[in-house]
């Protein structure tokens, strides 16, 4: 069930991500995903860095730091897949 949740949420940050990111983004939807879950767990991690990995009620703080990762990453993720599909159709 953890595995679901992680596409869920990596879907969700990721189309998020895409929509915060100005201009218009190339990668697919399923590399978004990817991304979104990749920033999840870089946020989980920074979260726990800072110690605010578990508190009471909603954690604002990690889901914050989970969508600043996510945009980071989706923005990246985007840049490099643009670069690489690029020089696919050169050659």
């Amino acid at each position: 069930m953890g595995w679901l949740w992680a596409i869920i949420v990596g879907f969700v940050l990721g189309l998020i991500a895409k929509a915060i990111l100005p201009g218009k983004q190339h990668s697919p939807l399923w590399l978004t995903t990817v991304f979104g879950i990749i920033g999840a767990v870089v946020g989980n991690w920074l979260a726990t860095k800072f110690g605010i990995n578990e508190t009471r009620g909603i954690d604002w703080g990690r889901h914050a730091l989970q969508l600043v990762a996510a945009v980071v990453v989706v923005g990246v993720g985007d840049a490099a897949y643009k670069m690489i599909k690029g020089d696919r159709q050169t050659t």
